[in-house]
């Protein structure tokens, strides 16, 4: 018989269990982002959005560190040029 235990230590199901810890970062950091943009700079475009919720961990991490810098909305603006081809 299949155990439970035994599904866990199948490589399929730890790389889900992996895919699942980095999205659920990445929601967060995406969650976390846009309410500081949004209390910074009110509320946030669709097409900004569109554009945060495709960065990467990374990306994110490193918007993060610059909005602190940001003094208006256009220098996000900047930021996801400088960071996305198609924004």
């Amino acid at each position: 018989m299949f155990l439970l235990s035994d599904l866990k230590q199948t490589r399929v199901y730890q790389e889900a269990k992996q895919e699942g810890k980095q999205e659920g970062k990445q929601e967060g950091e995406v969650q976390l982002l846009v309410r500081q943009l949004s209390k910074r700079f009110g509320q946030i475009g669709d097409r900004r959005l569109q554009a945060i919720n495709n960065l990467t961990i990374e990306q994110l991490e490193n918007l993060g560190e610059a909005l602190l810098d940001f003094t208006d909305s256009m220098e996000l603006d900047r930021w996801l040029q400088s960071h996305i081809s198609n924004f």
